[in-house]
């Protein structure tokens, strides 16, 4: 995958990433020495968490991975120096801990987050490309469980960013703002940011964005700048300030709004959640008045609306705790179904003929492709609980077995090649040792990990072993 710059150059979506994550990466290690009397860190002693949204799939977590292999956090695809973390979860984390000081007095009560178990509470973790949705309930020893698979799409404050550029394109029309954004990167830079620490705001009024020079220069060009503005609906020229209503602001979150109360209503209707009491609000985006005062608007005659002091910082806090206790997640609701594909005898009753193979060395005929379901969609998956499973080799000479993962979105499947199955990895397993036919045995041990699962598969005749990590609670 490529991305695209704003001045039109590309570059691989894993150099971008892999970069930034060294960037990251140096700067933090330069800050703990500086503040640690120049202690060096051995790169074995660090574990590094990074956060991502729960509605990304499989092999977005996966490429997550593969950038910070590349920028140097791990030296293999397998480590367990780096986690994974789900940013709803983090931010629970966080909030679980927090005084009844530590929340945003415009709540609809003076409530602390109770964190005893039983207590059911809706996550809303709004970020800048997305928005995630999740639902968890505090077990005994004050642990999390899942109930409810994230949900949720990208309504986050970036929408709200590109609803006001398009707004701003319609004031200075005439092709005005295709030319700034064009010439002056930068500056539009400065003025997105502007925007993006104004529409967090705290205050119920009229924001005021700084109109830098470069697009006063570009629009004195075709005419007076007030003029612009005539036309404009809740936009004013106010010497070398764009003035927005309160009232345009607002509309400016219509889409994302919308959005969330509508899918966080779906959620909240669902049975299996009824006693849900809370509604967290979190991520950079809950900071705006605006975005809380809808939730209130929807939600505070039935749930408790909780916000923290530091909406942005509850994630990257919470992934802190994680890191320090990953088990304190114990349980989570597969997105998917997961099998891997096997073989087995032959039967005319119930097989499609075209999988039928016969064996060369002793006319055994049997099926290929089938899809053996390992978890089902919706259910719920206990973290680091070892599944094992027995297998058999299907040709009596074989001298390698290799184990193929697959998913879909329904509840089971026939045969690993049906519509809506996508493979997610393998391994092979040696088998050297012949001698015992069908009859040797292959082990395959699963654990049902934080965000990934590790498949270990084990010959066990010769001993030998090989081990798969794949992205399983994946939506």
């Amino acid at each position: 995958m490529e991305l695209k710059a704003s001045n039109g150059k590309m570059l691989p979506a894993l150099t971008v990433f892999s970069e930034s994550l060294r960037y990251l990466k140096e700067h933090a290690l330069n800050t703990i020495q500086e503040a640690s009397f120049q202690t060096v860190c051995n790169q074995e002693e660090i574990t590094w968490v990074i956060t991502v949204p729960a509605i990304w799939s499989a092999a977005a977590r996966q490429f997550m991975r593969l950038a910070a292999k590349e920028a140097g956090l791990i030296s293999d695809m397998i480590s367990e120096k780096l986690i994974i973390a789900l940013e709803p979860e983090a931010a629970s984390l966080w909030c679980k801990q927090l005084p009844q000081e530590g929340f945003m007095v415009d709540s609809s009560d003076k409530k602390k987050f109770e964190d005893s178990p039983g207590i059911q509470y809706i996550v809303v973790d709004c970020g800048g490309g997305t928005i995630d949705i999740t639902v968890h309930e505090i077990q005994k020893n004050h642990y999390l469980k899942e109930l409810h698979k994230a949900a949720g799409g990208g309504w986050g404050g970036n929408k709200v960013d590109e609803n006001f550029t398009d707004f701003l394109r319609e004031i200075f029309d005439d092709g005005v703002w295709d030319e700034y954004v064009k010439s002056h990167p930068t500056e539009l830079q400065h003025m997105m940011y502007n925007f993006s620490l104004q529409k967090c705001s705290a205050s119920r009024e009229a924001v005021y964005i700084h109109c830098y020079y470069n697009l006063t220069r570009v629009a004195e060009c075709k005419k007076d700048i007030s003029h612009f503005f005539k036309k404009a609906k809740g936009a004013v020229w106010c010497d070398g300030m764009i003035m927005i209503t309160y009232e345009k602001m607002k509309s400016l979150f219509d889409y994302s709004i919308k959005n969330i109360i509508c899918t966080s209503r779906e959620i909240l209707e669902k049975p299996k959640i009824a006693k849900v009491q809370y509604i967290l609000l979190v991520g950079g985006f809950a900071s705006s008045i605006i975005l809380r005062d809808a939730i209130r608007q929807a939600f505070s005659e039935k749930y408790h609306i909780l916000c923290p002091m530091e909406a942005q910082g509850a994630i990257a806090k919470g992934a802190v705790l994680f890191g320090v206790n990953p088990h304190i997640i114990a349980s989570r609701v597969s997105a998917r179904t997961y099998g891997v594909a096997v073989s087995s005898k032959f039967d005319v009753a119930i097989h499609n003929c075209r999988k039928r193979r016969v064996s060369k060395a002793d006319g055994y005929i049997y099926c290929t492709d089938l899809f053996k379901k390992l978890v089902g969609i919706e259910e719920s998956v206990n973290i680091n609980e070892v599944a094992r499973y027995t297998f058999h080799p299907i040709e009596p000479d074989q001298t390698h077995a290799c184990f193929s993962f697959y998913c879909t979105e329904k509840q089971d499947a026939q045969y690993v090649d049906e519509e809506g199955m996508e493979q997610l990895g393998s391994c092979t397993v040696p088998m050297p040792d012949t001698k015992l036919g069908r009859k040797r045995e292959l082990k395959l041990d699963i654990k049902f990990g934080l965000t990934e699962f590790k498949a270990t598969c084990t010959d066990i005749t010769s001993k030998q072993s090989r081990a798969v990590t794949i992205d399983f609670l994946a939506v």
